[in-house]
């Protein structure tokens, strides 16, 4: 299959800013990055280094306080919220910690309210999706029926079915055991070929297919580097919070 030619995303110093009372916190601080596209790139840091507020940004979910972001052309803070909700429901797709799924629908009805039609084809769609990621069967399961990794490769697949041209995922493995985490990761990886891939982990093995890793600490962008380096850098093992192979 040919490289995915979409959009790119770029933060240009972008700064998400907090006041507590007459002191001012940042989430981030003058961060600029572009990501190409057709991509799978990991976010990593310790605890409060602006994992999840770089991806909120980087999908328009936050507007920078300072600074600017972007999907190709279009400029979040340069348009109505309602034209970036457009954006984000037409060319994105998300995926968090938690699925959640609708408790009383089914997987396959979870996976259809994403599609634009919620029609024979949308059904069709979702069964192949599921049959492809190891889920066959499991279509008239409801929520309550599925384990942890089911439900989440369903919620990946939800996050597929309107082929959006980026999808988010923060820290959608932190809840699972790393048998299942990594069943959901190489699900998110495998669609680098039909768009651009962007996952926040705290876990360096999550990211260990990515093609590019950002290394965030105290809201700085500290690095950008492969994932092989991480596993050999002591610099870069203390900026995610690990342990540098031995």
């Amino acid at each position: 299959m040919g490289k995915f030619d979409g959009d790119a995303l770029a933060c240009e110093a972008a700064s998400l800013a907090y006041t507590d009372g007459e002191r001012t916190n940042y989430a981030l601080r003058d961060v600029t990055t572009t990501l190409a596209p057709g991509r799978f790139y990991g976010i990593m840091g310790p605890s409060g280094s602006g994992k999840s507020s770089l991806l909120y940004v980087l999908s328009g979910l936050k507007k920078p306080t300072q600074g600017s972001a972007r999907f190709g052309a279009f400029v979040y803070d340069r348009h109505a919220d309602a034209d970036v909700t457009r954006l984000r429901r037409e060319k994105f797709g998300f995926v968090f910690q938690q699925p959640f799924l609708l408790p009383y629908l089914s997987a396959l009805e979870n996976i259809i309210l994403a599609a634009p039609r919620q029609d024979k084809p949308a059904r069709e769609k979702a069964r192949a999706l599921l049959a492809d990621l190891g889920l066959n069967g499991l279509e008239n399961k409801l929520p309550s029926q599925l384990s942890g990794g089911e439900k989440q490769r369903v919620s990946v697949i939800r996050a597929m079915m309107n082929d959006p041209q980026v999808i988010f995922a923060d820290e959608p493995t932190a809840a699972l055991d790393h048998t299942n985490g990594h069943r959901v990761v190489d699900t998110l990886a495998s669609y680098r070929a039909r768009g651009t891939v962007v996952v926040v982990t705290h876990d360096p093995e999550m990211v260990g297919d990515a093609d590019e890793v950002l290394l965030l600490r105290d809201g700085l962008l500290a690095d950008v580097q492969q994932p092989a380096e991480l596993r050999t850098n002591t610099v870069s093992a203390r900026l995610v919070g690990a342990s540098p192979a031995r």
